[in-house]
């Protein structure tokens, strides 16, 4: 059985976030979605979610692509992979070389994670659908 991570807030959830998890499926029998904690985004985005952590993580587990939902609470791939022990990591093309996911591709080779990049859905963000809200 291959199983697979993602990571996202999926606050105001979309046809981006949709799009993200059926690809992610498409690659492993068992998809693990870290949905961010309302804290969590806080402390990195210094932002407050729409929705709540609790109701995030209900929509997107009820997605028939999700196989489970746990928090994420830091940024740490590697030390979720521990926990986890995920065969696939699947993150979005905006991070393919940068200098983090290229620590992280090194970690993850050495222990046989595979890292697929799925392209972003083209002009759709969280952050382009509350700039629109608040026009």
């Amino acid at each position: 059985m291959i199983i697979g991570y993602t990571t996202g807030v999926f606050d105001l959830f979309h046809i981006g976030h949709l799009n993200i998890l059926k690809n992610a499926k498409s690659v492993c029998d068992k998809l693990i979605v870290g949905v961010t904690t309302d804290e969590f985004v806080r402390q990195y985005k210094n932002k407050k979610t729409t929705i709540p952590y609790k109701e995030r993580a209900e929509i997107v587990r009820s997605i028939k692509y999700v196989d489970s939902v746990i928090p994420q609470n830091d940024h740490n791939k590697f030390n979720a992979w521990k926990k986890l022990n995920f065969d696939i990591m699947i993150v979005g093309d905006d991070w393919f070389n940068t200098d983090e996911w290229n620590k992280y591709n090194k970690q993850f080779s050495a222990v046989g994670v595979k890292i697929i990049y799925f392209p972003r859905t083209s002009g759709l963000s969280t952050s382009l659908i509350k700039d629109e809200l608040h026009k």
